[in-house]
């Protein structure tokens, strides 16, 4: 963290991807004793913010604790005043629901104004269910992309699996997105219909979790293989076979 004549820093501060999850035990000591010292947060649910603390046996009364909602709703005007705080010499900490805030998260909006105000910007080592499935999954840990979201839209949604599937192919690069859970099983399905047998698909759910699966096969295989994530937080990536690499097993 680059040192800031702007008053407080703002921390940013994992969580733990499952409700059953051991925060003292997933998290560092360091993110731990952090949030236990903090009176002031930035979180998407104050509700579950709570049940957090809770869990980490935050000392101080959760009454006491400033819980500032910063959800997809949040508009970039809001940051100034959300950011006076800290300004004004306080610290505070950035909650995600679950993983790494800023990632794939509505809070990397605070952050970036928090840099373009000076204010020092702190990030603590946590679970990112990102990076727990691409470490898992097999797939090209070199070079990766984070899609987000595909589109809802049947057509739009298979014409962007496609680009994302040619991109893949064409970069040898693994390509990574994720999906409301009750839609978890329609994207599955779209993937194995629209996608060339060879390319390799991981589905990751439930990280952190009691039951957590992570499986990864051909687009052929998924079509032969009975099981689908259902309605639990999924990460999907996907990898095509470089159009080199396609060629070599053609010409064999």
């Amino acid at each position: 963290m680059m040192s800031n004549n702007n008053g407080g820093t703002l921390y940013l501060i994992p969580v733990p991807l499952g409700d059953d999850a051991d925060a003292q035990l997933v998290l560092s000591p360091e993110a731990v004793n952090t949030v236990r010292r903090l009176t002031r947060f930035f979180v998407e649910n104050p509700k579950s913010a709570r049940a957090f603390l809770k869990r980490i046996a935050y000392p101080l009364s959760l009454q006491d604790a400033v819980l500032t909602p910063l959800d997809k709703d949040t508009r970039a005007e809001d940051m100034p005043k959300l950011l006076q705080p800290l300004l004004s010499g306080a610290d505070a900490g950035l909650l995600s629901e679950a993983g790494c805030p800023a990632i794939a998260d509505p809070g990397a909006l605070l952050v970036r104004a928090a840099h373009e105000a000076g204010v020092g910007v702190r990030p603590l080592v946590g679970p990112s269910a990102i990076l727990l499935a691409l470490m898992a999954s097999g797939l090209n840990g070199q070079r990766f992309a984070f899609q987000g979201y595909l589109p809802v839209d049947t057509a739009r949604r298979a014409a962007r699996i496609r680009l994302v599937e040619q991109r893949s192919r064409h970069e040898d690069s693994t390509q990574v997105f994720i999906e409301t859970p009750y839609r978890n099983d329609a994207l599955l399905a779209a993937l194995i219909e629209h996608c060339a047998p060879d390319t390799l698909l991981c589905v990751a759910t439930g990280l952190g979790e009691p039951g957590e699966a992570v499986v990864t096969r051909s687009i052929a295989g998924w079509r032969k293989f009975d099981w689908r994530p259902g309605k639990r937080p999924a990460v999907f990536l996907l990898l095509a076979p470089t159009v080199m690499k396609s060629s070599a097993v053609k010409n064999r």
